[in-house]
């Protein structure tokens, strides 16, 4: 399964008011693991730049004077998005403005949705914590993800805390061994001494128990109540 989690910075908020793209950002996921295959590009919107936009990304119109225009890397994203599905936070903002900038060259490719599965992070947030806050801020601190380093937005950084956020909103970590790869190679069994000396036994204390259970219900609650462990749980009582 592939998935990309996208992220864009714009002039403005509107692009029917003409505002462009200024900076696209994707990582990818594959069964749930990043592979490094990521997507970034600073981009040349050959207009002025919005001061309150600024204030959020920081991104100048000198900075972006000598960046390729959306037209020059307009295929080579279609192409890394097309089929996967592109997990955005408040898609219709940045799927907007992918749309408009596909429009002003004359495109085809004008329906994002035409050619990949979008799946909306908020809308996602909104449905497990109705009424509380679901910004990416908001979300981090609720995971309990490190997002110390965002400063001011960027497209490439927001995709990365989106895709740590996103794994724990649907179930956590994959895998307890992310960074395995499966290998042809036959390991033969090493047998232990059965006159060995036993390893001692330390239990965990009540307040390490206590925080293990509020991790488990806390990422049961991101699963809509899906984790194996629940349901066990829920059968043996």
């Amino acid at each position: 399964m592939r998935q990309i989690i996208l992220d864009t910075e714009t002039t403005g908020l509107e692009p029917k008011q003409g505002h462009r793209i200024i900076e696209v950002g994707c990582v990818e996921l594959v069964n749930r693991r990043l592979t490094g295959n990521n997507f970034h590009y600073y981009l040349n919107p050959q207009r002025d730049i919005d001061e309150g936009a600024v204030e959020v990304h920081g991104l100048t119109a000198e900075f972006l004077a000598d960046k390729p225009l959306y037209e020059n890397i307009a295929e080579e994203l279609f192409e890394y998005l097309k089929g996967a599905e592109v997990i955005i936070h408040n898609a219709a903002f940045d799927v907007g403005f992918i749309n408009h900038e596909y429009s002003l060259m004359g495109s085809d490719h004008t329906d994002m949705a035409s050619w990949c599965e979008v799946t909306d992070s908020l809308h996602m947030a909104r449905k497990m914590f109705p009424g509380q806050r679901n910004s990416l801020d908001a979300l981090c601190k609720r995971f309990e993800i490190d997002n110390s380093q965002r400063t001011l937005h960027g497209a490439l950084l927001d995709a990365e805390i989106l895709a740590d956020v996103y794994l724990m909103m649907t179930g956590g970590q994959n895998s307890l061994f992310a960074d395995e790869h499966q290998t042809d190679t036959v390991f033969e069994p090493k047998m232990l001494d059965k006159n060995r000396q036993l390893l001692p036994v330390i239990k965990a204390s009540s307040d390490e128990l206590e925080k293990h259970a509020e991790r488990m219900e806390m990422i049961n609650k991101a699963s809509g109540g899906q984790c194996v462990w629940d349901k066990i749980n829920q059968t043996a009582q």
